[in-house]
């Protein structure tokens, strides 16, 4: 998949999340559906968060600032960028990661959207001009240089949309 259709495709991805924050209240939103699994307001505070980590690795794989590596990347991995989703199954945030999230307001979740928006317009024009070579490495995906590091960011983004489908069910049933 080409750069640009990554882009596009997450721009619209966006525009879901941003369709489900203005139609959820505030209560909802901070509403944990069950013991154990997150809420909107956790869900937008991980994938946000997440994606401008992922921006970044994105920016030091162009400013040449990670590891060069001809090394292939694992087969699991390429299996996932290119059917361009994750293994059935739930699989946990790295601890890392998941020592970040945190219930935010719709507020914050907003201010998180738009700042992630603005970085990936400022910086998915730049992928193309990437080493393929240069790679930052990936907590769960091993080494990955800029275009499959975009990649994982559209993936990631839309499998949480499932996420959020299942919360607001699992809300409805409350």
């Amino acid at each position: 998949m080409k750069t640009e259709q990554i882009t596009h495709s997450l721009l619209n991805t966006i525009a879901v999340y941003e369709a489900i924050l203005a139609r959820v209240s505030e209560e909802s939103f901070m509403q944990s559906p069950s013991h154990g699994n997150w809420s909107y307001s956790e869900t937008y505070s991980h994938i946000f968060q997440s994606g401008l980590l992922s921006l970044i690795a994105i920016e030091n794989c162009i400013q040449q600032n990670g590891e060069l590596s001809r090394k292939s990347i694992h087969w699991i991995t390429l299996l996932i960028l290119y059917f361009g989703q994750f293994p059935p199954g739930k699989i946990k945030a790295p601890k890392r990661i998941a020592s970040m999230v945190k219930k935010i307001s719709k507020e914050e979740a907003h201010a998180l959207m738009l700042k992630f928006k603005l970085r990936l317009q400022e910086i998915s024009h730049l992928v193309n001009t990437a080493n393929p070579h240069q790679k930052i490495n990936h907590p769960r995906l091993g080494l990955l240089n800029a275009k499959q590091w975009l990649r994982f960011i559209e993936i990631h983004t839309i499998h949480h949309v499932k996420q959020l489908k299942r919360i607001e069910k699992q809300l409805d049933n409350m």
